[in-house]
């Protein structure tokens, strides 16, 4: 019996078969990705003393290279061929991942840093790239489809990888997660080489265009600060990111302080980003079924999502137990899942072919930037003001409120006078 709710996505893996090599692509790299965040995060936990700052120094080092590396990865993603971006960055990570293999003690911690930076370094590259051929491989009238079908996968392999990640890397150790993420990356390589990618996406910028790469930046800059309509919504992850970020130092101590289940802290942390995984991947879903394509109820949704993440930080304030936790957690990552989900898809429904690389680019490195610091602030308050979980979280529910205000008064003040027309 088909589910009207997800007919749709049926739909569209079944008839499109470039979107489903990609759609296949991302969910068996990101399958491995979430076995190497269990593993490595475990790993520094279990080699450091100190919880807090260390655990952040690694999400710091998930999510700062997006931001350094975002204007060489928008330029070379709008003027190069993205089928050969997206398939050598898979390769690589593959030979970089296997180097997580060599950690064997405390003194080579410095090598888990090393290579996180190496591997998101690479991934860089790849998500603008994969962000900006998605338009041309499906109709317009797809776009939230794919993009919510994409958040869903990002999200239920989330769920799925973090759960066995922290089962495997319980029963077995770390070294079989970071086998399973480097063979990830060679299938997904694969399967990209599959899908017929049109010439425009492949082409870019580079048959099209003589300036040099700095000035190609300086243009995509250009157009941000001449429509700070599209401004505003691709600054959208990043007001979200501002939050969770110093919610990933609660979540892990959560597992390792306050809730280990049956002693072991990588179980705890495996179930809360499964619980992480069904947030995100659910919001979306049921958000599109009631806003459909258009417009208005796309930025109310937005504007209603803030609202569930303020509810949902502010559960894990008061969270006495690992069920309230995982409640609150399940709240708040409703409400990201909309905000990503839709911030994406507004701008590739708004934004020129041409110019889509540098502007997921520029996407991609505010949202790291607002989360490394949100990140470090966490770490932070936890080892030098001794702030606890509970607290932290509630800290980041008033920045879910504020962003939430900040969005409702673009609404009333600026929205409904400059409104892409694209979106129209």
């Amino acid at each position: 019996m088909r589910i009207p709710l997800i007919d749709h996505y049926i739909d569209l893996v079944k008839d499109n078969r470039d979107f489903r090599y990609l759609w296949f692509s991302q969910v068996i790299s990101m399958l491995g990705d979430w076995f190497n965040l269990i593993a490595s995060a475990s790993l520094v936990a279990d080699l450091s003393g100190s919880k807090g700052l260390a655990i952040g120094g690694l999400f710091i080092a998930r999510l700062l290279p997006p931001f350094v590396l975002g204007p060489v990865a928008g330029v070379l993603a709008d003027r190069f061929d993205r089928r050969k971006i997206l398939i050598i960055s898979d390769l690589l990570r593959a030979g970089v991942v296997l180097g997580f293999l060599f950690v064997r003690s405390e003194r080579d911690i410095w090598l888990i840093y090393v290579l996180t930076l190496l591997q998101l370094s690479i991934s860089a590259f790849f998500e603008p790239a994969r962000s900006a051929v998605l338009p041309g491989l499906v109709h317009r009238r797809d776009l939230i489809t794919a993009n919510a079908l994409s958040g869903a996968t990002w999200s239920s392999m989330l769920a799925l990888g973090a759960a066995t990640g922290g089962l495997i890397t319980a029963l077995l150790g770390v070294t079989s997660a970071f086998i399973i993420d480097a063979a990830t990356y060679l299938v997904s390589a694969y399967l990209i080489t599959r899908i017929a990618f049109p010439s425009k996406i492949m082409e870019g910028e580079a048959t099209t265009s003589t300036e040099a790469g700095w000035q190609s930046f300086i243009e995509g800059l250009n157009y941000l600060r001449e429509r700070p309509e599209v401004l505003a919504i691709t600054l959208l992850k990043a007001s979200s990111a501002i939050a969770f970020g110093a919610i990933e130092i609660v979540q892990v101590s959560f597992a390792e302080e306050f809730f280990p289940l049956a002693g072991n802290s990588s179980a705890t942390l495996g179930l809360i980003y499964f619980v992480v995984g069904l947030g995100t991947g659910l919001g979306p879903i049921v958000a599109q079924h009631f806003s459909k394509d258009r417009l208005w109820p796309m930025y109310y949704a937005i504007l209603i999502a803030y609202g569930v993440m303020f509810l949902g930080c502010l559960l894990l304030g008061w969270a006495p137990t690992l069920t309230i936790v995982l409640m609150g957690t399940f709240i708040r990552t409703v409400g990201t899942g909309i905000n990503w989900v839709y911030s994406s898809s507004l701008i590739q429904m708004s934004v020129p072919d041409n110019f889509l690389g540098r502007i997921f680019a520029f996407d991609l490195a505010m949202t790291t930037l607002a989360a490394s610091a949100s990140t470090f602030w966490g770490g932070w308050a936890k080892d030098t003001l001794a702030y606890t979980a509970h607290q932290i979280s509630l800290s980041m529910a008033g920045v879910c409120f504020i962003a939430g205000v900040i969005w409702m008064l673009y609404l009333i003040t600026y929205a409904r006078k400059h409104t892409p027309s694209q979106l129209l």
